[in-house]
């Protein structure tokens, strides 16, 4: 397949992201790396989950995407141009992600969701704020979007917190977003509504999803089982549950859950 030249990736994204035997060492050592061999493609529109005992290198490995840290080995491609050749500001453009820890800060609600996209409307900060499951909650407090949050979104529980900072994200409409454990404070039924919704609008971004629990990620096209910064397994959940001892040791220890 031709590959698209640096300007086509940035002007016209469609989302395919390789990791082609990717490492990475803190130090630069590979005796010392942290991931190892990384190596699996999601194409346009596909959801790939990760999951892993804590530890396993799941966000390392998601940090490599927004160029929060540099692979040490091997190279990162999305839609075949090496991540390193491409502009910081066109990559953070197209790649949205959420973080476990929410990022809030003192202001209104409404400040908070429309910083990611400032000149998004009242209305597209509701929708925002409905996939990501807020806009109930948010119609409830004292003054609605209006609300003005503490330091951190002090006055919010954990799993509001994290539903909010979803939206801002979705407000992006990035063409890759990777979810990094960002609904853990949530319960399951929640979550997945969450899932659901961004499933039915974002059909065609290429979605990522980190996640302690399998119900998370179950309906993924790949899940990669890392253990110790390594793939250890790939497949559907079906086809794990069939051939990964670390993927039916984990569907175990939660059912029930």
């Amino acid at each position: 397949m031709p590959r698209n030249t640096q300007q086509d990736a940035q002007d016209n994204f469609c989302g395919r992201l390789a990791f082609e035997h990717v490492s990475l060492s803190y130090d630069g050592n590979l005796d010392h790396a942290v991931l190892h061999d990384i190596d699996f493609i999601a194409e346009p529109g596909q959801t790939v989950g990760m999951i892993g005992v804590n530890g396993a290198g799941k966000s390392t490995l998601a940090s490599l995407i927004p160029g929060f840290y540099k692979a040490t080995g091997g190279r990162i491609t999305i839609d075949y141009v090496n991540i390193d050749t491409l502009a910081s500001e066109k990559l953070h453009q197209h790649v949205g992600m959420v973080l476990q820890q929410a990022l809030l800060f003192s202001g209104t609600v409404l400040e908070n969701i429309r910083y990611g996209n400032p000149a998004a409307t009242l209305e597209e900060v509701e929708e925002a704020a409905r996939l990501a499951e807020a806009h109930d909650f948010i119609s409830k407090l004292p003054h609605g979007y209006g609300t003005v949050l503490g330091q951190r979104g002090v006055n919010l529980s954990g799993g509001q917190k994290q539903r909010i900072s979803i939206a801002p994200t979705l407000l992006l409409k990035p063409g890759m977003i990777i979810l990094d454990d960002c609904t853990s404070a949530v319960d399951l039924r929640t979550d997945y509504r969450i899932r659901s919704s961004l499933r039915q609008v974002m059909k065609r971004t290429t979605c990522l999803i980190i996640a302690q629990r399998i119900a998370s990620i179950q309906h993924a096209d790949l899940i990669l089982v890392l253990d110790e910064g390594r793939i250890t397994a790939r497949g559907t959940h079906e086809t794990l549950l069939a051939t990964s001892q670390l993927y039916r040791d984990i569907a175990l220890s939660q059912q029930g859950a």
